[in-house]
């Protein structure tokens, strides 16, 4: 793995970048972590890639990770907010476009990072073959449900509250039924940490967008979309939101949309314990649309 540095072009943070380069890349893949975690959580799943042929790329968002300022510290985007975090995501796009030239660019978002594609799809969605998420969600649908910015239970917002209904002591069994993966994630620093008041209603104030079909309408309808999820994440509403998300891309009139739910499994799929059966299907999706 090589490290690398983006200076945003929002506000001048510097976003900790990360590279696991193949010899003879046969296209790009763009990784983009989900909330309160890292770049490096992924290094299993890139090497894995790169043994594929792929030329791994990721950062750590703003407010995560290594990519963090007095100005922009942990569990917050500064004053760029969500809007900085996505311009981020497509600024690092063309930096790997212009390192690794001629060859396709697929981008695969996790959670957090699933939330930020979608919000690049609107926009820019002829920049990739392929746009894969993973622990996604309908956006609007689930902003519909969160407190009010600003009442006592917004300020109490926090990851934990997905765990109810799951058994165990760490309070994030929702992440996995591997109890070492979600150990790691618990003895990990940079992982758990609690997000400021603002950041959750920053995330989902302007998820009408990536709901509405007249927007997502501008979408390409030659990028390839895929949706992967467990059945018993929190977050898919037992397949239903990543159902809805894929449907949308289906009417908007996106040719190529493929949905894949794994019953038993949670939040984290590749960390979970069927993660080989869900990278070989990632793999099998990219080499189909190389």
């Amino acid at each position: 793995m090589e490290r690398t540095h983006v200076v945003s072009a929002v506000d001048g943070l510097t976003l900790q970048a990360y590279r696991w380069p193949a010899e003879k890349p046969k296209a790009t893949v763009q990784l983009a972590h989900g909330l309160a975690e890292h770049a490096q959580r992924y290094d299993r799943l890139a090497r894995v890639l790169v043994a594929a042929g792929y030329d791994v790329w990721a950062h750590d968002h703003r407010g995560h990770g290594s990519s963090v300022s007095d100005a922009v510290p942990h569990g917050g985007f500064g004053e760029a907010g969500w809007a900085g975090l996505v311009a981020d995501l497509v600024q690092v796009s063309g930096m790997i476009a212009d390192a690794v030239p001629g060859v396709p660019h697929f981008l695969v978002g996790h959670s957090m990072g699933s939330f930020a594609s979608q919000f690049v799809l609107l926009d820019h969605s002829a920049d990739y073959v392929g746009v894969a998420l993973s622990g996604t969600t309908a956006l609007d649908i689930a902003a519909a449900a969160m407190p009010e910015p600003g009442s006592e239970a917004a300020e109490d917002a926090n990851l934990d509250a997905y765990n109810a209904g799951f058994e165990g002591d760490t309070g994030y069994e929702w992440l996995s039924r591997d109890a070492d993966e979600v150990a790691k994630y618990v003895a990990d620093p940079l992982c758990g940490f609690d997000v400021r008041p603002d950041l959750l209603p920053g995330i989902f104030g302007a998820s009408v967008l990536t709901g509405d079909q007249e927007v997502l309408a501008k979408i390409s309808p030659d990028v390839a979309i895929l949706v992967l999820s467990g059945e018993d994440d929190p977050l898919a509403g037992k397949g239903y939101m990543p159902t809805t998300v894929a449907d949308r891309y289906r009417a908007a009139g996106v040719k190529d949309v493929e949905l894949e739910i794994y019953p038993g499994a949670r939040h984290e799929i590749f960390n979970e314990t069927n993660r080989d059966e869900v990278t070989t299907r990632l793999i099998g999706w990219l080499d189909a649309h190389v």
